[in-house]
């Protein structure tokens, strides 16, 4: 989430003011009443288990709120686990400064393993905190964003990229650490401005090949800039590839269906929420064809702040249709950063031949809004799509969104 702005970007600084105190307002009110009724996966309830709820409390398997925001997942092929990474945020909020953002001490990253992607085990914190040393990138007054983990196939290591950042967010740098287990501990390396490049928001991307890609905002957050990893993921090789110039795009998630790949963005508006984007490419180095707003379903103020939500990450749907991914995002909530919820949402990608000549772009991929949904099961071979009963499209077929 961006808490710099460009001078192009503060042209309509008051219009957005405005926008992102009100988005604020109605996060806060939404937070407050959906307080109760927090996804407990201790509590047997056979009407209520493997539900998703997107926006309310979310519980690990002690009962604590899940911590790991900002995040992904990686799944483990030998163990056949899912591991989630994220800022762990649980410390009080407060500003550094009178006009700075809302911050939370740096704590660490935390992790959590699943086998359904529902019930998750707090496997603790992988990569803490420096509490003394202010010199070094993790000292708890600086800032660690968007961790994402990848493994390395040839070295056989977990290797962590993250934003690392000042307290004015004018380093803007990434930050590598690498482990041998995907529970850590994760030893921190360095940081470094790839290429000589600022980076803010960011991600990485394993491609089936096993090269790996560091995507990230650049030039002040005009830009999104994508960068090969070397051999074995701790740097990024000379070659650097601007796309989305001129654009103003952060919180990149990026995926692949069918050989082309595609990356979910947001604007920059800070804490507040925007209309996310959609963005397609035959290679992931580009070049990169923005095609619209990809919400579907709820009212107009949901679908243009994104569900009052921030891309993270997006996965493929275990056990679904092909073409079926779940968009994670964040419901950020600067009064208590805490408190920020997420939104786990049905994100499906039409197939090409089924993409008919005249229709709009935006229908390529679809992220659907449900009140409460679940990955779809299997009975007799067929899929069982279940969803809340407010909302009765299946993650498979194509509807027109709504649109401004």
């Amino acid at each position: 989430m961006a808490r710099w702005f460009s001078a192009g970007a503060r042209c309509s600084w008051r219009r957005l003011v405005i926008c992102s105190l009100a988005c604020l307002l109605i996060i806060q009110l939404y937070s407050f009443f959906s307080r109760v009724g927090a996804r407990d996966p201790r509590v047997d309830d056979a009407k209520e288990n493997g539900y998703y709820h997107p926006g309310r409390v979310w519980l690990d398997t002690d009962g604590n709120p899940i911590q790991a925001h900002g995040g992904g997942i990686l799944f483990d092929e030998k163990s056949g686990t899912n591991y989630w990474y994220g800022e762990y945020k649980d410390g009080p909020t407060y500003h550094a400064q009178k006009t700075g953002t809302a911050r939370v001490d740096v704590i660490g990253v935390g992790c959590y393993s699943s086998k359904n992607l529902w019930e998750w085990k707090y496997e603790g914190i992988v990569l803490a905190a420096e509490e003394r040393n202010e010199t070094h990138d993790l000292y708890k007054l600086k800032v660690l964003e968007r961790p994402k983990v990848i493994h390395n196939d040839k070295t056989r290591k977990y290797v962590m990229w993250m934003h690392i950042d000042d307290a004015t967010y004018s380093k803007a740098s990434v930050g590598i650490a690498v482990s041998n287990s995907p529970t850590g501990p994760f030893e921190y390396l360095h940081s470094q401005r790839p290429n000589g490049f600022d980076s803010r928001d960011m991600t990485v991307f394993k491609d089936d090949d096993g090269m790996a890609y560091l995507i990230y905002s650049s030039v002040r957050n005009k830009e999104i800039h994508i960068s090969p990893l070397n051999g074995d993921y701790l740097g990024v090789t000379n070659r650097t590839v601007r796309a989305l110039v001129g654009q103003h795009r952060e919180a990149p998630a990026v995926f692949k269906h069918q050989g082309v790949y595609y990356m979910v963005t947001s604007g920059c508006s800070g804490w507040a929420p925007n209309e996310a984007l959609v963005h397609e490419a035959e290679s992931i180095l580009g070049p990169w064809e923005s095609i619209g707003n990809p919400c579907v379903g709820a009212n107009k103020d949901f679908r243009v702040a994104t569900f009052f939500s921030q891309s993270t990450f997006v996965l493929p749907m275990p056990g679904a249709v092909p073409g079926s991914f779940i968009f994670m995002a964040d419901r950020w909530n600067p009064a208590d950063l805490r408190d920020s919820r997420y939104v786990w949402l049905p994100l499906t990608v039409r197939a090409r031949n089924q993409r008919y000549t005249g229709l709009p772009l935006w229908s390529r991929v679809s992220i659907f809004w449900h009140k409460k949904w679940r990955i779809p099961l299997r009975k007799n071979g067929e899929i069982d799509y279940v969803t809340d009963l407010h909302h009765e499209q299946r993650f498979g077929e194509q509807r027109r969104p709504a649109t401004k």
